[in-house]
């Protein structure tokens, strides 16, 4: 295959992350490190072809299959229990899309797949057929990059360009069908966060409080986490003790504990989380290169799946050449 294209997502990509230092937050507590000690790193999955760089992740509730999405072409991939090598669900371009982002598939078998240059659409993951898609307004720059599914079936989607939260409700899901709408924003975290030039990236990912209170966004640049309350339309800074959030990519929240993954640092970290969002600890910390700048991860079965991106080697944050095949890799101890 040919080189990566280096897209004006892949541009805003590197262009975002070159500015953030590489080592940002103060050491980690000396029982945060002595905890990641135990933790183990191995491939549990394929992704097949050169040229894949893979960026977003999610879980089938249901039937146990992973999803995971290329950030070079969009192309899908579909892992089934059992089987080593993943399959092409969606191929490369369908449906006009360029990149798969963040992805989720929601209780009803649904898969959602951003597309950082335009929106998200939703697939039926039975048939692949195309349910609905969803553009973001305006013109200008934009990101989509991460999503999450509250218990109430509402999407919510973070734009790392425009600082907004994008909501999509079952009832807007239903109206959309067969055809492409327009994303509406729920919350505008523009004025909020830390200063920020209109080049940076800001949010990235998102996750919803298994009760739906709460969802928790991070700030990749300004190192912090905010908790949005659907319900009122409100946002406060977490308080957050013995870390940050600078580097923070995917999310990942289960039983009161936060997982993130922090591409250039190389980091996984896990973080346990008061009940009402507004607070977290963290708990665990594990560095190593062998994660090569994972972008997100899920868990199941006690099991990090992370995504391990290789955006720096030949992909949008450094020339090289990537390690082949590239894969999923299961953490596990942390």
């Amino acid at each position: 295959m040919s080189r990566l294209h280096r897209s004006t997502a892949a541009v805003a990509v590197a262009a975002a992350l070159a500015v953030l230092p590489a080592s940002v937050a103060a050491a980690p507590p000396a029982a945060a490190q002595a905890a990641s000690h135990g933790a183990r790193i191995s491939a549990a999955y394929v992704l097949p072809g050169d040229r894949v760089y893979p960026e977003g992740i999610a879980a089938d509730p249901r039937t146990g299959a992973l999803y995971a999405g290329s950030f070079a072409d969009g192309t899908v991939y579909r892992t089934r229990p059992g089987r080593r090598t993943a399959e092409v669900f969606l191929p490369a371009g369908a449906d006009g899309r360029h990149t798969a982002n963040g992805l989720e598939v929601d209780r009803a078998g649904r898969l959602w797949v951003t597309d950082s240059s335009s929106g998200v659409a939703v697939y039926d993951t039975r048939t692949r057929r195309l349910l609905a898609a969803f553009t973001v307004p305006g013109d200008g720059s934009r990101f989509v990059n991460d999503l999450a599914i509250a218990p109430d079936g509402t999407a919510y989607l973070t734009d790392s360009a425009r600082s907004v939260v994008y909501r999509v409700t079952p009832r807007d899901l239903a109206a959309a069908r067969g055809r492409t709408a327009t994303l509406a924003v729920a919350f505008d975290l523009d004025d909020v966060l830390d200063p920020h030039g209109p080049d940076d990236f800001t949010l990235n990912g998102i996750v919803a409080d298994p009760a739906g209170r709460f969802l928790l966004t991070d700030d990749m640049l300004g190192g912090d986490l905010y908790r949005l309350d659907p319900a009122t339309g409100a946002v406060r800074k977490a308080v957050l003790r013995g870390g940050d959030m600078h580097n923070a990519d995917g999310l990942e929240l289960q039983h009161g504990r936060l997982w993130t993954a922090n591409n250039t640092d190389n980091v996984i970290t896990r973080w346990r989380v008061a009940p009402d969002g507004t607070r977290a600890r963290l708990e665990r910390r594990l560095a190593d290169p062998a994660l090569q700048v994972p972008t997100t991860l899920v868990r199941r079965h006690g099991t990090l799946y992370v995504v391990r991106s290789q955006f720096d080697k030949g992909g949008p944050l450094g020339d090289g050449v990537p390690e082949t095949p590239f894969t999923i890799a299961a953490v596990r101890g942390i």
